[in-house]
């Protein structure tokens, strides 16, 4: 049984700058097109023998100094990789200069790919292997549509190491990057030739344990253009548990409207003046009977009032034990005409639910009052046992809603700051505020 070849080691040759006479190495070999020295910032033509130095820049590193350094080997989607290549590129709005790195990788098998860096955000870059549409808002590749985040024109503004195509400082290219977080479709147009690659937000720290650097990545500032929210996943999940947790609460809803009895246990009309010499304002209804399980009971009052009010003291007492439920109500409604029109408050009814109440014989001791009045206040108590409150099943409802519209709005916002910076952002703002 023979055993599989083993893939070589990515070879290097030593050359020196002709300018300097600094050392250079080549890694990707005959692939290499240019080749920067680091010392004096010649930009060289690898293909040709001598190294003839196609152009020269003065440039310092300062903070542009590659995150990851040159030679550095690590394994991108489980194959290694070397840093051969590294370029600053920058797109100017506003007078305001944008920049951001790329480093070039190389396997001597599966040819080179990129990883980007801005402001902390990275992405795993490769060229496409098929030909994407685009009719200038959307593209689409290999089945994913990308809506369009914006047209800029990057320029070459620092290069080291070396590079499969002829680079030159100040070179322009017009860029059209296309969006579907967490991927980003881009194209490069330059020279009246197009090139087109996808790129994957990755993070940080997973490119530093995968490459194997010391210290931790930088942190990632703002939001990036197809950085992918870290709720959008939760926000359809949270949903999908509320459609099911919302019908769940129907579907006891129902099961509880079907086994309420509504009985109408106790109902009486009664007449109240205030002041009355010799009344004895509070009184006791007859006894009524609660019958089956412990369930809630509705007091309704409803009064005979116009622009005034009534309070009732209520207390429902089990006739044989003693135990007492107090309660007070107040009914009242006003009416009248301003500068606006009409207008009410208030209503002539009202009821409460005393939740739990035991089967057994009751009373309702009662004790209205209210402001002095002309003519006696018409009122009637109505006692109904067993009664659904829908209510309880609203306050569940809104409690079911609150995190997923809290979880939607957070989505939401993310989107916003990822588009405020784009061709097309969610929320225009007026220059003149």
């Amino acid at each position: 049984m023979s055993t599989p070849p083993v893939p070589p080691k990515p070879m290097t040759r030593a050359l020196n700058c002709p300018q300097c006479g600094a050392a250079l190495v080549l890694r990707s070999m005959d692939r290499a097109v240019s080749i920067v020295c680091e010392n004096c910032h010649s930009i060289l033509d690898a293909k040709d023998p001598n190294l003839k130095i196609v152009q020269r820049f003065e440039a310092a590193l300062g903070e542009d100094r590659p995150l990851i350094p040159l030679g550095t080997r690590g394994k991108i989607r489980g194959t290694d990789y070397e840093v051969i290549g590294f370029q600053r590129r920058t797109i100017t709005e506003d007078g305001i200069d944008y920049s951001w790195h790329e480093y070039l990788l190389f396997n001597p098998f599966k040819g080179f790919r990129y990883l980007t860096e801005y402001n902390g955000h990275w992405n795993d870059v490769a060229p496409v292997t098929g030909l994407p549409t685009a009719d200038g808002m959307h593209a689409q590749y290999l089945g994913k549509s990308y809506k369009h985040f914006q047209t800029a024109t990057a320029r070459t503004t620092f290069v080291l190491g070396e590079f499969p195509w002829q680079v030159r400082i100040n070179e322009k290219a017009l860029c059209y990057d296309y969006v579907s977080a967490p991927f980003m479709l881009s194209s490069e147009v330059m020279a009246n030739e197009t090139t087109w690659s996808l790129g994957e937000y990755v993070s940080g720290t997973d490119i530093w344990k995968n490459f194997k650097l010391p210290g931790s990545p930088p942190a990632p500032i703002g939001v990036y253009e197809d950085q992918p929210s870290p709720l959008g996943a939760k926000a359809g999940a949270i949903w999908l548990t509320f459609v099911l947790l919302v019908s769940a609460l129907l579907v006891v809803f129902i099961a509880d409207a079907a086994i309420s009895s509504r009985d109408v246990v106790f109902r009486q009309n009664y007449a109240f003046l205030q002041n009355t010499p010799g009344q004895e304002p509070s009184f006791v209804t007859p006894v009524f009977e609660l019958k089956g399980r412990t369930s809630n009971i509705e007091v309704e009052t409803t009064a005979s009032i116009n622009n005034q009010w009534i309070y009732l003291n209520y207390a429902l007492i089990n006739d044989e034990s003693g135990q007492a439920y107090d309660f007070g109500r107040e009914v009242s409604y006003y009416h009248g005409y301003d500068s606006d029109g009409s207008w009410t408050e208030g209503k002539r009814d009202d009821s409460v639910y005393v939740p739990s109440v035991p089967s057994g014989r009751y009373y309702l001791r009662v004790e209205p009052e209210s402001e002095k009045q002309f003519g006696p206040i018409q009122y009637s108590v109505t006692v109904t046992r067993d009664v659904p409150v829908m209510s309880l099943y609203l306050v569940a409802l809104i409690a079911l809603l609150f995190p997923a519209l809290l979880i939607s709005w957070r989505t939401f916002n993310f989107e916003q700051m990822r588009w405020a910076e784009s061709d097309h952002p969610l929320v225009k703002y007026n220059s003149s505020d």
